[in-house]
């Protein structure tokens, strides 16, 4: 008796807390819907579609130089146009879930992309896509489409709140309240079930954040918070184990009965996220094997002579059945046979039918795939807010004042990054300073001093290129996506980018310029520090928009790398140190001409030498020269001392252009969709 009442009372407990947390932390058996579409039901609906692709227009052009082919040109050979859809036929309806499987690297990504406009290095032969009865164009799927990709691409320092946050502000209408938009964050949180971690850092693979399930609900985040009527997802489980998979699939399940149109490409699901589709379009080199409800599919296999063995999983089986075995020649033409009759099977049980959908018994409509009624779902009370209008998105000045917040606030939480550089700047000022350090009253040669100067003006720059091409190459994924998205324009980007890096470069300056200024005993009145100081803030900001630049003109790091160094070398061997500018040949003395470095050179030996007597020691005779004759022996008071800062500075607004035009007009894609 004694135990029942301890189990009693400990089972209230168990519940209690169990509510508790249900109620903070909205566990995932939780069905209630935040918001629900509140637009017109949308229909996707594709029809003859026949796309192909070309080996080279795949292969980045930087790689068919390396393998002696002209980038753009087609070979007529081996590399002959493949086609990777073939007559696709295809209607869903807003309520629906549709999942695309099919083994890996034989078109389901194509597919997607083809469907939300974005068919890079393909050409559609034949067919067309239609939006509720329109033909799809970029404007039209941006006003009804979001794409959610199969890579995460998200600031790591920023906190799931604050990344959603931003993107609300930058994403809906301008006419729309604050209050407004965190309402919206709050309820796609909820949604999406990331209460729990809404205040962690999302994270990537060097800082750690929320787990990956919750990094790709993020990522849906980000797409859902404009409230789409059509949902795009590529490969969502992919990367995650299969209990996170599950539960990733059942909250967009959950969101297709909000009524909203889900879309996803999966490889093989397990059994019980089978189940929570609603239509399955298995194909296989583009072609169409099985279109139809989830719950059939098996039904259909076993009518044609392929039953699913008992306890095996019908996606696992089925994809296995229709992939093409590329063990050896004969067994790739054998499966193909294979595939092809189970196509041309298809197509005869579905002719005549408008949705191109199988059905299990005859008069069965494929609307009633299993969709939840809306009256049966628990929907929370929301705020309806408009679907997007891209006129209304905010202006140039909001956007760059939305941009700069969020990139100071991603950069300065990046305390390692910032402490590393800071420590990495600190040591190398003491290192040069104490190198030059202990003169005091006496005078230190004329080379000594000369290269002091030419070194502050090219060593300082250097680690901090490395860095700033670095930092634009992981973020250039995240970049290419949301320009893409219509999130922002290049302009606000562009200048958040170039302003809001102002901070961190004069810090980085500061520590360098001033212990070696003060250690190597260089002139120490205030006129004379602030010019040198001057000079070396223009010179590392005239380097960094060089970095820049590099970092958005070409799409890998190394090329970045490549590029940069070869620039900045180019510049540091003709600056006027290492060999005299008056001994230069035509080619490097036009490099000569464009060198920040030799500018940067030339203007600090005529603030250290100029207007003073330079003691020359010859044996024990000691002969007084002046300075700016040392200066003129060396051809470095060619022009006077404004025309050095005017020339850096006229510089950097060649590199910051070039850098613009560059985010403009050439798309920031990595390495990897090139």
């Amino acid at each position: 008796m004694t135990e029942n009442l301890y189990l009693q009372s400990e089972t209230k407990n168990l519940s209690s807390k169990e509510d508790v947390s249900e109620s903070v932390f909205f566990a995932e058996n939780d069905n209630s819907l935040y918001f629900t579409y509140s637009g017109q039901s949308n229909t996707l609906e594709i029809r003859d579609l026949n796309y192909q692709v070309n080996g080279d227009s795949q292969m980045p052009w930087y790689k068919q130089l390396t393998e002696f082919k002209m980038p753009g040109m087609w070979n007529q050979g081996q590399d002959s146009p493949v086609p990777v859809i073939q007559n696709l036929n295809l209607k869903v309806r807003s309520g629906q879930m549709l999942a695309i499987m099919e083994s890996s690297g034989y078109g389901k990504s194509f597919l997607l992309d083809v469907i939300t406009c974005r068919e890079h290095g393909g050409k559609i032969k034949s067919g067309q896509i239609l939006i509720n009865g329109q033909s799809s164009t970029p404007q039209l799927v941006k006003k009804c489409i979001a794409h959610v990709r199969q890579h995460d691409n998200l600031l790591p320092n920023l906190t799931v709140w604050e990344t959603l946050l931003f993107v609300a502000k930058l994403r809906l209408s301008r006419n729309i309240s604050d209050a407004q938009r965190k309402k919206r964050v709050e309820e796609v949180i909820a949604e999406l079930r990331l209460r729990q971690c809404a205040n962690t850092q999302v994270g990537n693979e060097y800082v750690r954040g929320v787990s990956g399930g919750e990094r790709r609900r993020v990522s849906i985040g980000v797409q859902l918070l404009w409230n789409p009527g059509i949902l795009i997802l590529d490969e969502p489980t992919s990367g995650l184990d299969s209990f996170t998979s599950h539960n990733l699939v059942k909250t967009l399940s959950r969101l297709a009965k909000g009524n909203r149109l889900v879309m996803i490409s999966l490889h093989q699901p397990r059994s019980d996220i089978f189940k929570l589709f609603d239509l399955v379009l298995l194909m296989t080199s583009g072609t169409t094997i099985y279109s139809g409800t989830a719950r059939d599919m098996v039904k259909y296999f076993t009518e044609i002579g392929y039953p699913c063995p008992r306890y095996s999983n019908p996606a696992d089986f089925y994809v296995d059945l229709t992939s093409i075995d590329r063990k050896d020649r004969q067994q790739e033409m054998a499966t193909r046979e294979k595939v092809k009759s189970l196509a041309t099977l298809f197509l005869e049980k579905v002719q005549g039918f408008d949705d191109f959908l199988w059905r299990a018994a005859e008069g069965e409509s494929a609307m009633n795939v299993s969709v939840e009624p809306r009256s049966h779902i628990n929907s929370k009370k929301s705020i309806n807010l408009p679907s997007p209008s891209y006129h209304l998105q905010p202006g140039m000045m909001q956007q760059f004042a939305i941009l700069i917040r969020r990139q100071i606030s991603n950069d300065f939480r990046d305390l390692s990054t910032l402490l590393i550089n800071g420590l990495e700047a600190l040591a190398m000022a003491m290192i040069i300073g104490f190198l030059y350090y202990g003169h005091g009253e006496i005078q230190r040669s004329f080379m000594d001093t000369a290269a002091l100067l030419f070194l502050i003006g090219s060593l300082v720059p250097f680690p901090m290129i490395l860095h700033i091409i670095a930092k634009c190459h992981s973020e250039r994924a995240m970049l290419y996506h949301e320009l893409e998205d219509g999130m922002y324009s290049a302009g606000p980007y562009f200048f958040a980018k170039v302003l809001g890096e102002l901070p961190e470069h004069c810090a980085y300056v500061i520590i360098h310029a001033i212990p070696i200024y003060w250690l190597a005993n260089l002139r120490p009145d205030p006129e004379h520090f602030i010019l040198s100081f001057l000079m070396i803030w223009l010179v590392v900001y005239c380097c960094r928009t060089m970095a820049l630049w590099c970092a958005a003109l070409l799409p890998t790091l190394h090329m970045s790398y490549f590029m940069v160094n070869a620039l900045f070398n180019s510049f540091y061997l003709a600056g006027g140190f290492i060999i005299n500018i008056d001994n230069l040949w035509t080619v490097p003395a036009w490099i000569s001409a464009v060198s920040s470095l030799r500018w940067c050179y030339e203007g600090l030996m005529q603030i250290q030498f100029n207007g003073i007597t330079y003691m020359m020691q010859v044996g024990n005779i000691t002969i007084p020269i002046q300075g700016k004759l040392i200066v003129d022996a060396l051809d470095l008071n060619s022009q006077p001392l404004y025309v050095s800062y005017a020339i850096i500075t006229g510089l950097s607004i060649a590199f910051i252009i070039l850098y613009y035009l560059s985010l403009r007009f050439i798309k920031q894609k990595t390495s990897q969709d090139w």
